[in-house]
């Protein structure tokens, strides 16, 4: 049974700051901005304790400093970190106690080369910043596609029911690349029409599952034969392995 609420806090256009709370306490994982927090805060009466990065980009660690000095909170993030120090200072197989929950710090470097995330096996929660998206992955600014790639392995090697708590609303997008990709695909059909209807909605399409990452994201299913097929018909498949087709995928994605 879980015992953190985890709710989502529109910030910017599409970023999502998670907002985690047990009884009158709370969490925010990457908060961009100030002002939503301040406000969710308020309106639920809760008492900041924390604050988890994921990585240093703006979007995510630009309200830390005033919402530290609002609260007095802590702030928990990667190492080598452009955004840093921060007040705790966690590596890759470190336990952060958020709210009596552990949460395991995992690093996934590649879109940049401090990211780190944060799992729960008990809450089943991912907070994975900008690694790992519904039908998608972050860009590839700092590492390289083979660093990104081991980083998604990882990722994927949780368990399936694992929540996928990302920090962009970029769905709907990633999921009609992701029909150029493997078109053929009867579970990623589906979650274009599930997701199209949250949005009609105004709701969030985040969080997903591992289990339905696994199914229907591109960057999790280099061994598609119909990915490789695809990439291969098109010339952009330079390499037939692993890492050749999550690469030819990341690069034709760039392209817009």
């Amino acid at each position: 049974m879980n015992n953190l609420t985890i709710s989502p806090i529109p910030a910017f256009s599409d970023n999502y700051i998670w907002l985690i709370q047990s009884g009158g306490s709370a969490y925010v994982v990457d908060p961009g901005e100030a002002e939503p927090v301040l406000n969710a805060l308020e309106h639920h009466g809760l008492a900041l304790e924390g604050i988890l990065v994921t990585h240093h980009h703006y979007d995510h660690t630009g309200a830390v400093d005033a919402l530290k000095q609002a609260t007095g909170c802590g702030v928990s993030g990667p190492p080598d970190s452009p955004a840093g120090p921060y007040d705790h200072i966690v590596h890759e197989g470190d336990i952060v106690d958020v709210l009596g929950v552990d949460f395991e710090v995992i690093s996934v470097p590649g879109h940049t080369l401090d990211h780190i995330a944060y799992f729960s096996g008990a809450e089943n929660a991912l907070f994975c910043g900008d690694t790992l998206f519904v039908g998608g992955c972050g860009r590839v600014f700092e590492g390289s596609n083979e660093q990104m790639r081991a980083s998604l392995a990882k990722l994927a090697a949780l368990p399936a029911g694992s929540r996928v708590f990302c920090a962009h609303e970029y769905t709907l997008a990633n999921l009609q690349f992701a029909l150029r990709v493997e078109p053929e695909n009867r579970a990623l059909q589906a979650a274009i029409h599930h997701c199209a209807e949250k949005r009609d909605k105004g709701e969030p399409t985040v969080p997903s599952t591992l289990a339905d990452e696994l199914s229907y994201n591109p960057f999790l299913r280099w061994d598609s034969p119909e990915i490789r097929q695809t990439l291969s018909n098109k010339g952009l498949l330079e390499q037939d392995s692993d890492d050749g087709v999550f690469a030819a995928a990341r690069e034709w994605k760039n392209q817009g």
